[in-house]
């Protein structure tokens, strides 16, 4: 296969990523959104690109998820409902909250980190893309002295990944950025981080696909993959049938159930995201410098040219986009208390999405061992924008270079194998 027929599936950033790989490395490209472009988590997340972080895995959990079933303005909510599918997912996650697991993870996941800001530095220069890109890093914030000290130990472990976090006194921060409120009581710097507008980002990353010859459809549905012979030869859609060599799913949180219908199981959830816009200026928000995370809450402010984007918490409700007032009151009360310059005016919008997660904290990047021609690429959690383009560089890596090795710790076969060899969907 010279130039090898490449259906992606997923029009968010990490869609988009693959199908731009892909196309640049010279295969015939087209990518399928059902909706529009950025109309999933991709265009309304917090805009940073954080990395070197250990996953969310952590030694404790189990308290905070016992918590959160009360406590609809907390940093993670899970409404009480029957959901058999996601008691599982948490009894999974739950078991992943181990200090090994941890370690493990950060093995992969740190070096992972600086080849994912060495892309992002790469794409933006390559195809002077304009999205308010900010290459100054960003503040982890700290109100209570738990939070500070779980804040410092926190980056001393990603130190010892060649991460170069600094701690910072009140003081300094509010020189460094005077609308800080007098409240804070420390914080972090950390310099290996970016800030973006997503959707600026993920616009003109479409176009510069598009430019490199990646035929994108939108509005156009998946309804199954056809597979002969233990190979993917193509997709049924509303639109009809579309021939492939290779499909690679990026569907976010719905990649599980595209699977599901072909014998594969994932352990993914959606998690669902919130965030509010306000306007720059008298009653709006602060003109703030860089992005910062208020620690405790969860919840990152990142400047995006005339507005602040307040964004963060996590949702586990299913699959739906209910926007619900106390999520959202949780971002803004978490913005007063860091920036008391934040003003009575209203949000310019309000906006919920939901993010792949994987029970045990890792992005699931790779081929599916027994349908040949199929590679997912979900999972990301909430580094779905922070991982989209070298999650593109190495789908397109393995799909068209035979010799490259896969990641083993990425790969889906660390959960599934399939039960479906030598079928046709209808």
């Amino acid at each position: 296969m010279s130039r090898p027929r490449v259906v992606v599936v997923g029009g968010g950033v990490v869609g988009v990523s693959c199908a731009y790989a892909l196309a640049k490395a010279g295969a015939q490209v087209q990518l399928l959104e059902r909706n529009e472009i950025g109309s999933g988590a991709s265009g309304g997340n917090a805009g940073t690109v954080a990395v070197g972080h250990p996953p969310l895995n952590r030694r404790g959990r189990l308290r905070q998820i016992l918590a959160s079933l009360l406590d609809q303005e907390g940093p993670l909510y899970i409404p009480p409902r029957w959901d058999p599918s996601l008691w599982r997912w948490l009894r999974d996650f739950v078991r992943y909250c181990t200090d090994e697991h941890v370690e493990e993870c950060m093995k992969v996941m740190a070096p992972l980190g600086k080849n994912a800001l060495q892309s992002f530095d790469d794409i933006i220069e390559e195809e002077a893309i304009e999205c308010g890109y900010i290459r100054s890093g960003y503040y982890k914030v700290c109100v209570t002295e738990p939070g500070l000290v779980s804040a410092r130990n926190e980056a001393a472990a990603i130190e010892a990944y060649g991460y170069h976090p600094e701690c910072i006194s009140t003081e300094e921060l509010r020189q460094r950025e005077p609308e800080f409120s007098s409240e804070l009581l420390g914080g972090i710097h950390y310099p290996e981080s970016r800030s973006l507008d997503p959707l600026k980002f993920l616009e003109a990353l479409t176009e510069r696909a598009r430019q490199r010859g990646a035929r994108i459809s939108e509005g156009v549905r998946v309804l199954s993959m056809s597979i002969i012979s233990g190979r993917v030869v193509g997709l049924r859609t509303n639109e009809g049938e579309v021939g492939a060599d290779a499909v690679v799913l990026a569907t976010g949180p719905f990649s599980a159930g595209i699977l599901n219908e072909v014998g594969i199981q994932l352990p993914l959830q959606p998690g669902k995201g919130y965030h509010r816009d306000y306007a720059i200026g008298p009653g709006g928000a602060p003109s703030i410098k860089i992005a910062c995370e208020l620690s405790e809450a969860s919840v990152f402010c990142t400047p995006m040219g005339d507005f602040v984007r307040f964004a963060g918490t996590m949702e586990f409700s299913g699959f739906n986009r209910v926007m619900r007032t106390p999520r959202l009151n949780q971002l803004t009360n978490a913005a007063r208390r860091c920036f008391p310059g934040l003003g009575s005016d209203g949000p310019k919008s309000e906006w919920c999405g939901l993010r792949p997660m994987a029970s045990d904290g890792m992005p699931i990047i790779g081929s599916i061992r027994d349908i040949k021609g199929l590679s997912v690429a979900t999972g990301h959690g909430m580094l779905g924008l922070t991982l989209g383009p070298v999650t593109g560089e190495m789908i397109a890596r393995e799909i068209l270079d035979a010799d490259e090795p896969q990641l083993k710790k990425l790969s889906p076969s660390r959960f599934c194998e399939s039960t479906l060899v030598n079928t046709k969907n209808p």
